[in-house]
């Protein structure tokens, strides 16, 4: 069996533990704006752009209303994993060094902004040696389901034949 020349994992709940603290920050946020989501609506959006997600919820005539949403976001997020603590997921370290031993370029791709993506990655010791590339929803034109993560984490590592990729997620989006 061909190893991948490039492995494209997702962060929150494939290599980044999720123990809730990105829906429970979405939906108090959306909730302290008077924006009511269901479950079932934040299971749909896991893996997409967050910023996009919110600016799909807000009405389209809430002048600038999403982006003071998202910031908001992005501060309860930033709290929720500053107070709780981020950690890879079990055995995402080992399976991340075995990979790279063999010469498989790593990447992972993200719907949180590079702020966010930065300070998780930091808190879980990964640095360029553990990632060779990192790609947040923010970075493409088409957030997930779009390939354009995908794509863009290709053409940075060099990787131009997508038989040799493979991407890992754990929603739908992925």
């Amino acid at each position: 069996m061909m190893l991948p020349a490039l492995v494209i994992f997702d962060m929150a709940g494939t290599t980044l533990e999720d123990r809730g603290q990105v829906p429970s920050a979405f939906a108090a946020t959306l909730a302290a704006n008077n924006i009511a989501i269901t479950a079932d609506e934040i299971t749909r959006i896991r893996g997409a752009s967050k910023r996009q997600a919110i600016r799909n919820l807000v009405p389209a005539s809430s002048d600038g209303l999403a982006d003071r949403i998202y910031a908001q976001f992005r501060e309860n997020l930033s709290a929720a994993y500053s107070n709780g603590g981020a950690r890879a997921v079990p055995g995402a370290d080992q399976v991340i060094h075995d990979l790279k031993k063999k010469g498989v370029k790593i990447a992972i791709t993200t719907g949180f902004d590079r702020d966010i993506a930065t300070l998780l990655l930091s808190r879980i010791g990964w640095t360029r040696q553990t990632i060779d590339v990192v790609v947040c929803g923010d970075d493409v034109a088409n957030g997930r389901p779009a390939p354009d993560m995908i794509l863009m984490a290709m053409k940075i590592t060099g990787v131009d034949d997508a038989a040799l990729v493979a991407n890992v997620g754990d929603t739908v989006l992925d």
